[in-house]
């Protein structure tokens, strides 16, 4: 008869194999392959008007179209204050041919602030992962959020709502709310040196100084940046954004050297911290 110790045992080496499971998509990564402007990826479309959207303001699902590597993560982007979809559009469909589903969305109204954000970018997860044509391409079990400037901070509010969120990623984020020490998502804060809307010193370095070491965290800044550096296409912003994903949403280990230690000689990099120590995806 086996004895409940083992039984225990047996559960707790299941559980820790599942949580260690690689969900590697695509080739081996090299510097240029996370710089490149498209992915091995093949990509489609399709849109989700607003008037179809529950709790958000519609958007577009870019999806790889490949059916051979089975299914991929999940990620949602909110655009920054009195912005539209369109301004993300670029790292909506740039991460989508490196293997991920993408929901670019419009927030209910442009002046939404990033409580409200937050919650749009949960429901739009919530919506996608019905979407019966996309469902096929998903693991709902594998979800993150990107933000711009208020965008940004509603990725913040989403992970503190939703801690089973796997990656997090607010670029030159902005929000009221200075202490996320109950996040428990590994997120990775993007701000900007030059940002006068919402300066890297009284927003997303205070916020990265507040979230917990473990699962993980970074703060990359963008050398000469300003708020905007988001709203068009940014190599830096990608091969980065890229990377944390693959790591922490795709458990995918060959992009830990991307990130630990680090961009420590990228000229288009200012500063870069993290607790590669504690990265446990």
């Amino acid at each position: 008869m086996v004895s409940a110790a083992l039984v225990a045992a047996g559960l707790l080496f299941a559980q820790n194999a599942s949580a260690q499971e690689s969900y590697q998509r695509g080739p081996a990564p090299t510097n240029s392959s996370i710089e490149a402007a498209r992915g091995p990826f093949a990509t489609s479309q399709v849109s989700v008007s607003r008037l179809a959207a529950t709790g958000f303001g519609g958007g577009d699902i870019y999806y790889p179209t490949d059916t051979s590597q089975g299914t991929f993560g999940v990620v949602a982007i909110a655009p920054g204050f009195t912005a539209y979809r369109s301004s993300m559009a670029w790292l909506a469909q740039r991460l989508a041919t490196q293997g991920f589903v993408v929901f670019n969305i419009d927030t209910l109204t442009t002046s939404d602030q990033p409580d409200s954000r937050g919650r749009q970018l949960l429901a739009a997860l919530d919506q996608v992962t019905r979407d019966s044509r996309v469902t096929s391409r998903i693991d709902a079990s594998r979800q993150a959020v990107i933000g711009h400037s208020m965008g940004g901070g509603g990725t913040l509010e989403a992970s503190k709502s939703r801690p089973g969120l796997q990656a997090a990623i607010p670029l030159t984020p902005w929000d009221t709310t200075k202490s996320f020490s109950g996040n428990q998502v590994p997120t990775l804060v993007v701000g900007a040196q030059a940002d006068t809307v919402a300066p890297a010193a009284s927003h997303a370095q205070p916020f990265y100084r507040s979230l917990p070491s473990s699962p993980g965290k970074a703060y990359l800044e963008l050398r000469s940046a300003s708020h905007f550096a988001p709203n068009s296409s940014n190599t830096t912003i990608a091969k980065y954004s890229l990377s944390w994903l693959k790591l922490f949403l795709d458990n995918d280990e060959r992009y830990r050297q991307f990130l630990c230690p680090g961009p420590t000689s990228d000229p288009a990099v200012s500063g870069y911290s993290s607790t590669c120590a504690s990265f446990t995806p």
